[in-house]
């Protein structure tokens, strides 16, 4: 019997049931709760609102509220979400930006703003856009509460396997009458050794009658970063010394540099894998979040509410990276200059090099996101009936206005060394120490650097109908409705080659790095930890003030011009549900019927030109159409008072990435390698299988366990293939190694977590859980983001004017991605938070906060952790907020 046989049948069953179970009568009082009001606040009313929204639910559910969202040590939402079982934070720059529910990928799980899409851009040069969130952008103060959904229901949007985050912004009509809150705080940063000022406003106001509210706030964040890491660009074959290029054939052996025991080392192991280039990174990025919002909410009639919602997100991420390392397997200029060799384990622990490449690439970034979104609802409430009509839309923009690329050129005697990785990732020494030295890296009139710009554009429109009829037996409520959708998304790509330059890095106002640069970085020697840096600043004004400067165009390199592609996608939905409750048991099941139509225009360069001008290139248009039938259940049955069994069934679907979807494609020319789109992929789908079992053995307290499957079909990764294109550099076509997503068949996930919450005597309480993921594609391949084990620990102290709470979370290691033919993944990690809070008055309050006290390692390695790509430390964050609400 198929997944969709098994759940058609089953929600017939669920009704069945309902009918049968219908006599035994509405559920009591869980033991432990009484009829008398007990009025909490703080950390424990917070807990206690979760527990409700997750007990009273008919899915799999589970919630965090204003108060660890707002008030938590959390610089943004995602963070507050570590606490909810199944999910993972992937925190590239220090903090949270992408999560991953129940071992899926980002990509697969949807976040929506009051049950509605909002567009949103990506600031970062390499990264395009995508079906992901960043919740960086979300100013927690503007939430009222965060509810995780792990099992579908139908009114609810498709597009996810995982989950979908549903975070709800505050309400007028839900707060005070008059509600003012304000806060003021400010941010410091241990690695950056800059603060900053941060602040936050909300005032709302309803009338006596509840029938007419305003709610307007503000908030400003501002961070100021440095992260410090060693970075390897890939990694090449050893016989890549040895001629094996074909290319540009230069042996280190026929060069004569590589003898005696070098030459041997060398012949005996042809296959083992080495860091192509290794070095230091330094990181600067000022962030910026301004956030404004507006709720309205008008109820001209007992059954009549209207609403409108406005959020508006003006960021900014300029950024500055600086990255000075050995590029021992540049194929044009350092293949024939190895010295020195040791091999372990297949992996090339040690090479040096004679007269070898070195490169200091320095790239300043202009870079930027705006976000308008419009939401109106109007829902009309009979005794037995609503209708409910909802519209807005969406625009985002945002990506790297400008960067300016100069890349310095050094030739000298070193050695890389990362025999201790992992415990000490690497280091790289010189005969004549060059990296305190600006005057020994000058760029190269031939190539020296570029102009670039990428800007992306987000856009959602949208507009809904639920019509509902409440009845009085065992089915509760059916509810149909419509939904239609219109997303377009697109990224624009043009720069310029900057040729003729001969200039030094001396030339802009160098200085050494700071005294606390790579701290806590094992093994790495002075020579790296006394690197200079230069201004940014400097470097734009000059680069910006050459004289007869050209424009950015769009064909000045393959990589630019296949970087111009837009997606249209026009989605129509319907959807009939069913909710039952008999007392005993309760739920939901029902169907969704969704039809997909998409557009996609790219640019791609004619076959066998050299795709140098404008004329190689034509505009490729790509059309698909697809329908999906998505049945699915939620059962809830009471077995006892404080015992609740549940049981959930579904097929869901999962879109590509957009950018994945398209002709995008980049190269590097130094390493032969890149990385591009398949505008053939075909949607994920999925059958999803969860259970739970939840026993709230004592008021406010719960011991629940729930296990998950997932099998889908499509799944889609990237694979590594030879593809031929025009060189820039060289001048001739040459062979790349390109990765592209492709649909590779059938992979699953499955699992089980347990969590604990409980409030202690003496004022302390506890939550923690555990979760194992078992996530595997063909052949036993590792999937994105999933983290077979992850643990988190939050204990509490709340007693009288003063509050005091951690967070600590930890996750397995998990596979990323494949990037230039390695299988990427990230090492264990873990990030600690505390908070404590003294209440001068119920209304006014002090928090200090302290976010990543472990100054967590993010440790990124290619197929081995003897192979890092890139290793990071971003800092802690030390925050004080003064806070009134009235």
């Amino acid at each position: 019997m198929g997944i969709r046989a098994f759940l058609v049948g089953s929600a017939s069953a669920a009704a069945l049931l309902s009918g049968a179970a219908h006599a035994q009568g509405a559920p009591q009082p869980a033991a432990g709760d009484t009829q008398q009001d007990v009025v909490v606040t703080g950390i424990r009313a917070s807990l206690a609102a979760a527990l409700d929204t997750k007990r009273k639910s008919d899915a799999i559910v589970d919630s965090v509220s204003a108060e660890d969202v707002g008030k938590f040590p959390n610089t943004n939402v995602a963070e507050a979400l570590t606490l909810v079982p199944g999910v993972t934070v992937d925190r590239a720059f220090g903090q949270g930006e992408k999560i991953s529910i129940l071992g899926t990928d980002p990509a697969l799980n949807r976040t929506l703003l009051n049950g509605q899409t909002v567009a949103s851009a990506d600031w970062f040069i390499l990264d395009t856009p995508g079906r992901t969130f960043n919740y960086a952008l979300l100013a927690p103060q503007l939430v009222g509460s965060v509810d995780v959904y792990k099992t579908p229901e139908p009114r609810l949007d498709e597009g996810s396997i995982g989950g979908t985050v549903i975070v709800n912004t505050r309400k007028p009509l839900d707060l005070k009458p008059l509600t003012v809150a304000a806060s003021l705080g400010y941010l410091w940063n241990d690695r950056s050794r800059k603060g900053d000022i941060q602040g936050s406003a909300l005032a709302s106001w309803h009338n006596d009658s509840g029938t007419f509210g305003v709610l307007v706030a503000f908030q400003r964040a501002k961070d100021r970063l440095r992260r410090d890491g060693l970075e390897s660009y890939g990694t090449m074959r050893a016989d890549q010394w040895n001629g094996a290029n074909t290319d540009n054939p230069v042996s280190s052996i026929a060069n004569g540099t590589c003898t005696g025991a070098c030459a041997t080392t060398l012949a005996a192991n042809p296959g083992a894998i080495s860091p192509n280039a290794f070095g230091t990174s330094y990181f600067e990025q000022d962030r910026e979040r301004l956030s404004y919002s507006a709720a309205v909410q008008w109820k001209p009639v007992e059954q009549l509410t209207l609403e409108a919602n406005w959020l508006k997100i003006k960021a900014t991420y300029d950024n500055l990276n600086q990255s000075m390392y050995a590029f021992q397997g540049n194929t044009w200029n350092s293949l024939g200059a190895l010295s020195g060799i040791t091999v372990a384990n297949g992996v090339v622990t040690s090479s040096s090099l004679t007269n070898g490449l070195s490169v200091l690439d320095v790239q300043y970034r202009q870079a930027e996101m705006h976000s308008d979104t419009y939401q109106f609802k109007a829902k009309w409430q009979d005794n037995s009936w609503d209708l409910n009509l909802e519209g807005g839309l969406s625009d985002a923009d945002g990506g790297t206005k400008k960067q300016v690329f100069l890349e310095f050129l050094n030739h000298a005697n070193y050695t890389v060394d990362n025999t201790g990785a992992p415990d000490k990732p690497g280091n790289l020494t010189y005969t004549t120490n060059v990296q305190g030295n600006p005057a020994a890296f000058v760029t190269d009139p031939g190539w020296s650097g570029n102009l670039v710009a990428k800007p992306t554009t987000d856009k959602e429109r949208y507009g809904q109908v639920d019509l509902g009829f409440d009845f009085d037996g065992a089915v509760k409520r059916l509810q149909f409705g419509y939904k239609y959708r219109h997303h377009e998304t697109g990224q624009s790509y043009a720069g310029v080659s900057l040729n003729g330059i001969a200039v030094a890095a001396a030339a802009f106002d160098p200085s050494q790095a700071p005294g606390n640069y790579l701290r806590g970085f094992n093994g790495a020697g002075d020579q790296m930890r006394d690197r200079f840096v230069i201004s940014g600043n400097a470097m734009y004004d000059y680069v910006t003030g050459l004289p007869n400067l050209p424009s950015p165009s769009a064909y000045a390199a393959p990589e630019f011009a296949s970087g111009n592609w837009n997606i249209k996608e026009n989605i129509h939905a319907v959807y009939g549900q069913v909710d039952v409750d008999t007392g005993i048991l309760r739920g939901n099941f029902g169907v969704r019927y969704v039809r997909t139509i998409t557009d996609g225009a790219g640019l791609v360069c004619t076959p066998g030109a050299s795709c140098s001008s404008q004329g190689d290139w034509v505009m490729q248009y790509s059309h698909k159409t697809y329908e999906n039938v998505l049945p699915s259940f939620n059962l809830a049955l009471s077995v006892r008072d404080d015992l609740i069994v549940r049981f959930a069934g579904a097929e869901v679907v999962a879109r590509p990435n957009y950018s994945d979807m398209t002709n995008y494609f980049w190269l590097s020319d130094q390493v032969l390698n890149g990385a591009g789109g398949n505008p053939n992929l075909k949607p994920y789908r999925s059958g999803n299988l969860n259970a739970s079992v939840e026993w709230y053995f004592q008021r406010h307290a719960i011991l629940s366990a729930e296990a998950f499957y997932k099998s889908i079909d499509d799944y889609i990764l990237y694979r590594t293939a030879p593809e031929n294109y025009f060189n820039q550099s060289k001048g001739f076509v040459t062979t790349y190694q390109i990765s592209r997503p492709y649909n590779a068949g059938h992979a699953s996930v499955k699992g089980f977590a347990v969590a604990y919450q409980q409030n202690l005597p003496y004022g302390f309480g506890i939550l923690t859980n555990y979760t194992y993921s078992d996530a595997k594609g063909v052949g036993g391949a590792d999937l994105p983001y999933n983290s077979r084990h992850q643990v988190s620990l939050s204990p509490f102290f709340e007693s009288g004017p003063v509050a005091l709470r951690g967070t600590w979370t930890w996750r397995s290691k998990y596979f990323t991605g494949i990037d230039r033919g390695d299988n990427m993944y990230v090492r264990a990690t873990d990030n600690l938070d505390v908070s404590a809070t003294y209440k001068f008055t119920p209304e006014v309050n002090l928090t200090l906060s302290g976010m990543n006290l472990t100054d967590s390692e993010y440790y990124a390695y290619a197929n081995t952790p003897a192979l890092p790509r890139g290793v990071y430390r971003s800092g802690r964050k030390l925050m004080a907020t003064f806070n009134v609400n009235f």
